[in-house]
């Protein structure tokens, strides 16, 4: 019976009683007499969908289904416009900078930002791969000696003895030359994915030409559209702007301190080459993470050629204190409040960056990661203050009188 019960304090019930919500509306409260009442709970009314509901829920699925095909079929461009984003946003704080400092426009400040940039990689490329060959070639050739020094110690000759190390180290060593030509192809690959062909390059250049000429131009437009909201999504997009280009110029940075940090401990070492690896740790340390430490593995396989193992233990020291103090030191200073993501955002991040686009992706998965956060705690409040909004809204209950 969906009524309401209403029960006396002797214990019975009342079949004649009026119902507890006319009683209270008359009274202005509750009942005087302690009765008890019992409200009944919601009724819940199940109906069939109307033809026109299940059209519109069809037409969205299949415009959803749709969207996301010819997203997939032209993910390429996506990715080329997304790297001239991210590269566009690292190049907007040095254009800005110089253009307020000399009055020049923009167009002439960024071509010659462009020009400085491919000088810098054509410098580096002639400066790192020469020295790289050569340091194959002379631990190759310097592999018997390095042998013969790792017997002189007791416990290595014993362990030698029994699962002949040392054999196999001098055949792989002497094979690197050979091997050089085949690890030439895949290296490339991975470093400059993204810029495979001069087509794609042409087009990343192209893009974050425009971008960085007329990106507040397109954000106008963008922002026209948004109506009332528009100084909330104008102050999201400068927080994103802020994030991934504080980080963008940050990571280079840093890698330009590890560059001469390791430029400068490999030269007071005597290891040859040392601007050469300088630049090859710089390079990996662009990668979040793990980037360091495969920069320090090829450096350590340079000390083999100088000192050993005295210079290989310096080294492998200095770049153990090295990280620390980037971890804890630089990096804090150098991104201040430009990036703050969840550790274990930033490792699935990079995981994922590093599958789609390879060291590329790694490398802009943090400053994604970043977007994606701002965008995510910026719906976060709007909500929260909707809500909060709707409650105070709502009338409130009249006392009775």
């Amino acid at each position: 019976m969906a009524g309401v019960l209403t029960k006396h304090d002797h214990g019975g019930t009342d079949p004649n009683a009026p119902p507890a919500a006319s009683r209270t509306a008359a009274t202005g409260g509750p009942p005087a007499d302690g009765t008890v009442t019992v409200a009944a709970a919601p009724r819940v009314h199940l109906a069939s969908p109307s033809l026109r509901g299940v059209v519109r829920m069809v037409l969205i699925l299949s415009a959803c289904g749709t969207c996301l095909y010819l997203l997939w079929r032209v993910r390429g461009v996506v990715q080329l416009v997304a790297i001239s984003v991210f590269f566009a946003l690292a190049l907007i704080p040095m254009v800005d900078a110089v253009c307020s400092k000399t009055g020049a426009r923009r167009a002439p400040v960024i071509v010659g930002v462009y020009l400085v940039l491919i000088a810098a990689v054509a410098v580096i490329g002639y400066v790192v791969i020469p020295s790289l060959v050569k340091e194959l070639h002379q631990l190759s050739h310097d592999a018997p000696g390095y042998a013969v020094d790792l017997r002189h110690n007791a416990t290595f000759r014993r362990y030698d003895n029994r699962y002949h190390i040392t054999p196999k180290l001098v055949s792989d060593a002497r094979r690197l030359p050979q091997l050089l030509g085949s690890l030439a192809g895949p290296l490339t690959d991975v470093t400059v994915r993204a810029f495979s062909f001069i087509g794609q390059l042409v087009t990343v250049l192209a893009i974050a030409f425009l971008l960085a000429l007329h990106g507040r131009q397109y954000v106008e437009m963008g922002l026209a559209l948004t109506g009332s909201d528009r100084q909330r999504y104008r102050s999201v997009i400068i927080d994103i702007k802020n994030a991934v280009a504080g980080y963008m110029v940050g990571n280079l940075a840093i890698s330009g301190l590890a560059t001469v940090a390791t430029w400068t401990v490999l030269s007071l070492l005597g290891v040859p080459y040392s601007l050469s690896l300088g630049f090859v740790v710089g390079f990996f340390d662009l990668i979040p993470l793990i980037g360091a430490t495969l920069g320090a593995i090829v450096v350590v396989l340079a000390t083999l050629t100088v000192d050993f193992p005295t210079a290989t233990l310096v080294w492998v020291g200095f770049i153990v204190l090295w990280q620390r103090f980037e971890d804890y030191v630089v990096q804090p200073l150098v991104y201040r409040r430009s990036v703050s993501v969840n550790p274990l955002v930033t490792i699935v991040s990079v995981l994922a960056g590093a599958s789609l686009l390879g060291i590329l992706g790694a490398v802009l998965a943090i400053p994604t990661a970043a977007a994606i956060q701002i965008l995510l705690r910026d719906w976060w409040a709007n909500r929260s203050q909707g809500e909060t909004q709707r409650e105070a809204a709502q009338p409130q209950g009249r006392p009775g009188r």
